[in-house]
């Protein structure tokens, strides 16, 4: 069964590429996608599975039952894209201006969808069931999880198995860690009011430019100063909005943030710090704080033993696509994909995708390009896994 799964996805790989080729044409944004659903559920016409639309809303499930009893796997890709103008120059490059996939996730619905197809010609030689989902809205927080989880996608499910590619990582092996492996991530912004003045008169107003210049200074002191050294948390600055006159004091401004750590515990430290130091500049400065605090994903972990169900499965493996299975360190970026491992004992590994030709760059770059290889590689990883789960 094994090699049957191997072989056939072998020799589907080109279908691969080209479907991944069709959707990178067409990306659409998070909470927007429409045709991408579409394209998803025709793929599955006349194929012996169950097939729901409206997920979530806009995701896909699909039910790959074997007719013998068993365990329940589900095995999940994402399809959204960002509002990134490509500039990779791909023959296949976007056609829809100011939106790409610039994160892989149209090599994801298309590894997935051949290697769902493959599942189906193979299910009579396996036990119990795999749920496929195809989620949309990863990039955008709340996310398309909580969604598909609310409408069932979970139910009856024992584990999930995710993975993504990753443009800075070797082509051909597969990278793993357990426990904690990517950050959660929170959002704030803060609005100081002060009152605005003649910038020859600073004492008859109250500059909310210094008392805001102060509050970005101190929050490095959160990570510096709050935090155990051991772990890992981040706090960014990414706009202050001040901008007037050069010679007039304004009444407010604008901070927004980005916070991300390891841990959910790291999160809250982190939060609370945040609310903490707001509070201190009314009472330092005399100014007004309006403070909107966003939780967005919770921090990734992967369950100890199903990681190392996986590992082994892939090591113990014998095909030429897959070169190496290794340990990678904790990654920065966050992953909806926590809310199911939240839920139920999961796993997230990454499919190396560097191209073999060209620059690398990273995710969310609008040069952002992988090399195709990784398709089939991914396609193997998860397949032999959820094979030898149901076996």
């Amino acid at each position: 069964m094994m090699n049957q799964l191997i072989e056939k996805l072998k020799c589907k790989e080109q279908r691969m590429i080209e479907i991944r080729r069709y959707l990178h044409q067409y990306p659409e944004l998070s909470f927007q996608e429409k045709e991408t659903p579409k394209y998803i559920a025709d793929f599955y016409k006349d194929k012996d599975c169950k097939v729901e639309t409206n997920v979530g809303p806009n995701g896909v499930k699909v039910t790959i039952d074997s007719g013998n009893p068993g365990k329940t796997l589900a095995i999940r890709a994402d399809f959204d894209a960002l509002p990134i103008e490509e500039e990779t120059g791909l023959d296949f490059s976007s056609k829809h201006k100011g939106v790409m996939h610039a994160c892989g996730h149209d090599a994801h619905t298309a590894y997935m969808l051949i290697l769902t197809e493959t599942l189906i010609e193979l299910k009579d030689q396996f036990n119990g069931k795999v749920i496929v989902i195809h989620q949309p809205a990863e990039e955008v927080p709340p996310g398309g999880a909580q969604g598909m989880i609310k409408d069932g996608v979970l139910d009856g499910v024992d584990h999930v198995l995710g993975l993504h590619v990753m443009s800075n990582m070797t082509v051909g092996n597969i990278y793993y860690r357990e426990g904690n492996v990517q950050t959660g991530r929170d959002f704030f912004k803060l609005k100081v009011i002060g009152q605005g003045g003649h910038g020859s008169s600073p004492h008859a107003a109250n500059d909310t430019i210094v008392a805001g210049a102060h509050f970005v200074t101190a929050l490095q002191t959160i990570v510096s100063r709050r935090l155990n050294p051991f772990e890992t948390g981040v706090v960014t600055v990414g706009s202050f909005d001040g901008k007037g006159q050069f010679n007039i004091i304004k009444d407010s401004i604008e901070i927004e943030g980005d916070v991300r750590a390891l841990t959910d515990e790291t999160k809250h430290t982190i939060k609370k710090e945040v609310q903490r130091l707001s509070k201190g500049l009314e009472a330092m400065f005399g100014v007004t704080c309006e403070l909107d605090y966003q939780d967005d994903y919770p921090a990734l972990y992967n369950d100890p033993q199903f990681t190392q169900f996986v590992v082994e499965s892939l090591k113990n493996a014998n095909t030429d696509a897959l070169q190496s299975v290794e340990m990678c360190e904790a990654q920065p970026p966050s992953e909806d994909f926590a809310y199911y491992a939240k839920a139920i004992p999961s796993s997230f590994i990454y499919a190396g995708a560097a191209p073999e030709n060209g620059d690398i760059h990273p995710h969310h770059h609008p040069k952002f390009n992988i090399s195709e290889k990784s398709l089939r590689v991914a396609a193997e990883a998860v397949g032999i896994s959820v094979l030898n789960y149901l076996k």
